[in-house]
């Protein structure tokens, strides 16, 4: 005699709704501030382009991407809502 014995896996993503919308928003900000970095270079290698040195660039910028990981990390750590 065979017993079988039917076993039912509920599939479930690792991480919440709310988690996800999270990540999306840390992910934003990341890719913004990665945006408002690039540039400000020049064509000619003998001109200088005094707009690298813009506080969007140099303050702004670096500031969205660690907030933006920072956001990432409390997605992560955020608990899923039990229904």
């Amino acid at each position: 005699m065979t017993l079988y014995i039917k076993m039912e896996h509920k599939k479930e993503f690792l991480f919440g709704k709310r988690s996800y919308k999270i990540m999306g928003v840390g992910i934003a900000l990341i890719t913004l501030g990665f945006i408002l970095m690039s540039g400000g270079g020049s064509d000619d290698p003998e001109i200088f382009n005094p707009a690298i040195y813009n506080p969007v660039r140099i303050r702004l910028a670096p500031a969205l991407v660690i907030t933006g990981f920072a956001v990432l990390v409390l997605a992560i750590l955020a608990f899923k809502k039990k229904s």
